[in-house]
């Protein structure tokens, strides 16, 4: 159960990637940690790959697309840690490159489903507890993208969910101030994840080339998460930006 001393974090998309390092950040530093995902085996298996604390973690396999399965996660965050202090909201996904015409409406709906509704659904439902908890207040943090700011080539579904979500962190900035509730966005750029792994061989420019891109050690986003939710609820970091020094994001590259 929750202690006054300990707080408790919620992290979509735990089972990999991003939501994976920072899950076992957490841990290590002394959060009670909620995992949700697709798949209990991949959450099971961050759990398993805790250096300590392991007994604070609860894996809850979680339909990101699904408005009743997340409103089962926050009940059961809830029943078993009594509040919620920060929301990790990572879970994102992409559509393969294709062209802007040929985008199937059912791929566009399922990446606005997960990017963008899951992102909002989530936000509810942390926002209803952190408003009823004593002490009131918390923390939620979306994961952007650089993509937020810049597209790709061929990404119209992931680019325009990614935009929004940029919104929707300043709407719950502004909506949340008089309960204590503040919201940051972290825009990642070329993170070392499996969905990076194409930018060894070579990922598609602006001008239509292919070119290797450079990534850097997903640990670094674990711990700038870490950091903005270690602040106090006076302080918050809107707007973060972490990335491969030398990737073609600023300016022409």
């Amino acid at each position: 159960m929750n202690s006054s001393k300990q707080k408790v974090a919620l992290i979509t998309g735990a089972g990999s990637g991003i939501g994976r390092e920072t899950a076992l950040l957490f841990l290590k530093n002394g959060y009670q940690v909620a995992l949700a995902g697709r798949n209990q085996a991949t959450l099971d298996e961050t759990i398993n790959q805790s250096s300590k604390n392991s007994s604070n973690a609860l894996a809850i396999p979680t339909d990101i697309t699904n408005q009743k399965s997340i409103q089962n996660l926050f009940k059961k965050v809830k029943n078993n840690f009594e509040r919620l202090d920060i929301l990790f909201n990572n879970a994102g996904i992409g559509a393969p490159p294709t062209l802007f015409e040929e985008l199937p409406i059912e791929k566009w709906q399922e990446v606005v489903s997960t990017n963008l509704t899951g992102t909002f659904v989530c936000s509810q439902e942390a926002i209803k507890i952190m408003k009823s908890q004593n002490p009131s207040g918390g923390r939620i943090i979306n994961n952007g993208s650089v993509s937020a700011h810049s597209p790709r080539l061929n990404s119209a579904a992931y680019t325009a969910t990614k935009h929004a979500v940029t919104g929707l962190t300043k709407s719950i900035c502004l909506d949340g101030r008089n309960d204590k509730i503040t919201c940051s966005q972290i825009d990642i750029g070329n993170a070392t994840t499996d969905m990076t792994e194409r930018m060894k061989t070579g990922v598609l420019q602006a001008n239509g080339t292919l070119e290797v891109e450079p990534t850097f050690n997903v640990k670094h986003v674990a711990e700038s998460v870490l950091h903005i939710a270690n602040l106090p609820l006076d302080t918050n970091v809107p707007f973060i930006t972490i990335m491969a020094t030398k990737m073609p994001y600023i300016g022409r590259g």
